[in-house]
């Protein structure tokens, strides 16, 4: 375990030193003024360090499952790191008002990279519902329209139903196939209800609903048609 721990600071410290080599080298080798770029800039390598740091133990060590777990602080790390990057470079703090949802964005992913290297499919669940509200969350901070929440809060039973449809497939469980359309048929009822309640002109969020009502009969109509029981066989046969 020591040395593991020895080879994984390395290859973090190693991957740190590499990122600052244009700015300590590269920059007055070529001779630019580039005065603003002080060292100090760059203290956000250190939160990436630590993202790296945590990312790199299930990539290398083989057979042991439960280290998928760390992709799961690894991801929102390396964002939060990417992210104060950017902004103390550019010095363009004010970035944080459209970019933090980025961080729910990659919470999500990695549950879903845990998901993968653990082999648990009821990770995709926090996967799929920390999935879509980062995506609401992008969506409002980048058009400022925050008073959609007043229909997008639908996402709510809309994720869960998707996430107990992609698992009843891989599970075969009719009775998760069920809840997932129940839950999926009154998120998009209710998408239908409130958008012309609140009289939203967006013409894609209007026709959000009614195409999610006719994937859900399809689907429903897939998985009739491939649970059939097989006609008996007659006498003759």
């Amino acid at each position: 375990m020591k040395s593991q721990f020895q080879l994984f600071a390395g290859i973090a410290l190693l991957l740190v030193g590499v990122m600052l080599l244009p700015f300590s080298l590269g920059i007055p080798f070529l001779g630019l003024d580039l005065g603003w770029w002080n060292v100090w800039r760059l203290w956000p390598l250190a939160v990436i360090a630590s993202g790296v740091l945590f990312a790199l133990p299930p990539l290398f060590v083989r057979g042991k499952r439960g280290l998928g777990a760390l992709f799961i602080p690894a991801l929102p790390t390396l964002a939060t790191g990417g992210i104060l990057l950017f902004t103390s470079v550019t010095d363009w703090w004010h970035a944080w008002t459209w970019l933090w949802p980025i961080e729910v964005l990659a919470l999500a992913l990695g549950f879903l990279l845990a998901a993968i290297y653990m082999r648990v499919i009821w990770l995709l669940v926090p996967t799929i519902i920390i999935g879509f509200n980062g995506l609401v969350l992008q969506f409002c901070a980048i058009t400022g329209l925050w008073q959609a929440w007043a229909v997008l809060w639908t996402v709510e039973p809309l994720s869960v139903g998707l996430s107990f449809l992609i698992i009843s497939f891989k599970t075969r469980s009719s009775g998760l196939l069920i809840a997932g359309c129940i839950l999926c048929g009154i998120a998009s009822l209710g998408l239908i209800g409130l958008t012309s309640l609140f009289v939203l002109n967006w013409w894609p969020l209007r026709l959000l609903g009614p195409v999610m009502l006719i994937l859900m009969g399809l689907l429903l109509l897939g998985w009739a048609a491939l649970h059939r029981a097989p006609a008996p066989m007659t006498a003759m046969e």
